[in-house]
């Protein structure tokens, strides 16, 4: 199926609108909890700053235009009564404008300016251009009057606290166009012989051929594939700052970075149609290990955090990107993998295993990715069955690579270890009907209603069936009309917005659906899969989903909700042969 060539309409308010490579977008999303009345360019170098306010104005009036917003992947629109204005991107770090009947008035988000902090405005004459520079990302945002006038200029080389910008109309002829640069230090004077119809085609054109890629397989009956396919595009910007890579970041709202394990679901749903960009998902984390092996907590532009971590989900999530790439890694590359994932299973059985634990332990929620999962709520250093379970997989997976490169010693150790892990997990979690935690400090266990407890149906055929029966008939009872719910609502701890302690979320859903059906439990698994899928195609690509009512929580475009309906979408799919 060829996507329409406009491709999907989504709302600006909860979705930003930009493109493949960009690290800005248009939004009027400022921060977490912030809005504004008028969209904005937003940039994420150095963190997620709101730079320029976009206002369309009635020309007559110069008054703010009541205008109706409207996008696709290739094109933004503002539409009076009496005219509109047409943004689009001609490259990731250049937007064009255009207008008829309505004049844009173009100023710096933030008023004050400081020795430090704010943004500087002023003409420059080698550019024939107008610059603001923003002391927040560290760049500059060029503005070329292509077509039409500058009815107006204010607070050009103004200090202190000033409004600073300028309003472009329109000349006799009824029409004005621009173009705005993000750039570092100076460039030559922008020029582009590519009128604004042509660079509205090319970047419908580049999104055709990724949603292509991505999502062949698409039909009637995945009706979100291509906004899901949207949301991976839009938020995929080009290596820079301490990124090495082309990263796709969780949004391009305020979760504006890459966690070490929200990745590699973004890496799966890219693997069949773009494995280099997939490729680069899985290693980016992984560019920033530490000495002792960790990975980082998360990577962004200008920041690498270091004080916690991520589960082990890697082994589980190489296993099936080779699965789903197209081509085999080469020699190469499996070798520099194995040496990666052998150094990041060591820091668990080494930095996380207290002097003579078989089990490895999280130092905090956070290191589970389940932040504030109620099973953490007793203490927070403590021996969870989940993460035994990932690194169970992660051992099995070593093993499999150590053989297929001849390791042979090396793979028998981590099949042995993988063993005892496993073993280990059942002597000391498993209670009879479900899995405990434990205190690293007293050895005082409790179990919780938190869907975290149940995350060792990840084993899927390694579990023994009476147990994988008993977590089946467990994650059952978390099931609403929407989703898996992280803590049961019959819990007194349950809360509709309460982060892990409630709502639906993306990774949980992934995990345990492959996890039942490789345990066989694939009714259940198909009932997971459809109800997921079915809250996205109705709620959207939200972080997270109150379990009750299926409302969308917290970051409205976040990346591995998309990559997630994309991954079940495709295996129902191909299941139902389609």
């Amino acid at each position: 199926m060829t996507a329409d060539r406009s491709g999907p309409v989504f709302c600006v308010q909860d979705i930003p609108f930009s493109t493949h490579g960009s690290w800005f977008g248009i939004s009027p999303v400022l921060a977490e909890k912030t809005r504004a009345e008028d969209l904005h360019l937003v940039s994420h170098q150095n963190g997620m700053h709101a730079v320029l306010r976009l206002l369309p104005l009635d020309p007559a009036t110069d008054e703010r235009a009541d205008t109706r917003i409207d996008a696709t992947p290739g094109l933004l629109t503002w539409t009076g009564e009496d005219g509109r204005i047409d943004l689009a991107y001609e490259s990731p770090d250049t937007i064009r404008l255009q207008g008829t009947g309505l004049a844009l008035h173009i100023s710096a988000a933030a008023k004050a300016l400081t020795p430090f902090s704010g943004t500087y405005f002023y003409d420059d004459p080698a550019a024939r251009a107008h610059v603001f520079t923003s002391y927040e990302t560290g760049r500059r945002y060029r503005i070329t009057l292509l077509t039409g006038t500058i009815a107006e200029v204010f607070g050009s080389q103004a200090l202190g606290s000033a409004d600073r910008g300028l309003t472009i109309t329109a000349d006799a002829d009824g029409a004005w166009e621009i173009a705005v640069e993000e750039l570092d230090t100076a460039r030559p004077p922008y020029t582009s012989p590519a009128p604004f119809t042509t660079v509205v085609e090319a970047a419908q054109t580049s999104f055709t051929a990724f949603v292509d890629a991505v999502a062949p397989w698409r039909s009637a009956d995945t009706p979100a594939a291509e906004l899901a396919a949207y949301v991976l595009w839009s938020a995929t910007v080009r290596p820079a700052g301490l990124l090495t890579r082309p990263g796709v970041l969780m949004s391009k709202h305020w979760m504006d970075k890459v966690w070490s394990w929200d990745h590699c679901f973004n890496a799966l749903a890219l693997a069949p149609g773009h494995p280099h960009l997939a490729w680069d998902q899985y290693h980016l984390p992984f560019d920033h290990q530490d000495a002792t092996g960790a990975l980082p907590d998360s990577v962004t532009h200008s920041e690498v955090l270091h004080n916690f971590v991520k589960p082990p989900i890697h082994g589980w999530a190489l296993a099936h990107l080779r699965r789903l790439l197209p081509t085999p890694i080469g020699q190469a590359e499996l070798t520099k993998t194995y040496d990666r994932l052998t150094r990041w299973t060591t820091f668990w059985l080494t930095a996380r295993r207290a002097p003579g634990a078989t089990l490895p332990h999280y130092q905090h929620g956070n290191d589970s990715g389940w932040d504030n999962a109620t099973t953490f709520d007793p203490e927070r250093v403590i021996v969870t069955a989940d993460l035994a379970a990932f690194l169970t997989l992660q051992l099995h997976q070593l093993a499999e690579l150590a053989t297929e490169l001849g390791h042979t010693e090396d793979a028998a150790h981590w099949q042995q270890t993988a063993t005892e892990t496993q073993t280990a997990l059942l002597d000391q979690l498993w209670t009879g009907d479900r899995f405990v935690a434990q205190s690293v400090h007293t050895s005082h266990t409790w179990s919780t209603s938190s869907l975290l407890d149940l995350m060792p149906i990840t084993l899927g055929e390694h579990l023994p069936p009476h147990i994988s029966n008993t977590l089946a008939d467990r994650i059952q009872t978390h099931l609403t009309p929407h989703g898996l719910a992280t803590e049961l609502p019959t819990s007194p701890h349950y809360l509709p917005d309460g982060y892990w302690r409630g709502p639906i979320w993306a990774p949980a859903t992934v995990l345990i659906e492959d996890g039942l059906r490789r345990a066989g439990h694939h009714h259940l698994a198909n009932d997971i899969s459809t109800r997921f899928r079915t809250l996205c195609e109705t709620h959207g690509f939200a972080e997270n989903f109150d379990a009750l009512t299926g409302t969308g929580l917290r970051d409205r475009a976040y990346t591995w909700t998309a990559a997630s309906y994309l991954l079940l979408a495709e295996a129902h799919t191909r299941r139902a042969g389609h």
